[in-house]
């Protein structure tokens, strides 16, 4: 868990200018199977998830003819490339985020998410031998 960032975030994150129709946007997160948009090519402006869509959804907003400027998260937590991935998940549960960014000058260069957290904490599981409680007969246990 103290392996830099890097290591777990994939890159390159996908963004989308703040103009971009939702729809669009829509259609982007689904064709590829991914829940957020880094929006601001060059630099972060914000991020716009599956749940600002759904959110927009609910409110009746006019999905087609709605920027993504209009739903999307502003400021954006992010983190640094050299931060470790504890530091990340930490960050990520103070801020309440399930996407997190990994920024250079402002600029993304990856981004990081639960699922990729998830997909860790196997990995570095720790192995215990398993032991019968006193109270458990026949040598069975939970």
């Amino acid at each position: 868990m103290d392996s830099p960032v890097t290591d777990l975030m994939t890159s390159p994150v996908r963004t989308t200018s703040p103009e971009t129709p939702v729809t669009e946007a829509a259609r982007v997160l689904t064709d590829h199977g991914i829940g957020s948009l880094v929006v601001g090519e060059e630099r972060i402006e914000g991020i716009v998830t599956e749940s600002d869509v759904v959110a927009g959804v609910a409110e009746g907003v006019a999905l087609a003819e709605t920027p993504v400027s209009a739903l999307m998260s502003d400021p954006v937590v992010t983190i640094d490339p050299t931060a470790s991935v504890r530091v990340a998940g930490e960050r990520m549960g103070r801020n309440n985020v399930k996407k997190l960014p990994v920024a250079r000058n402002g600029e993304a260069i990856g981004i990081v998410t639960t699922t990729d957290l998830a997909r860790l904490v196997p990995k570095n599981a720790i192995r215990m031998t398993r032991q019968p409680e006193p109270d458990i007969e026949k040598g069975e246990f939970e």
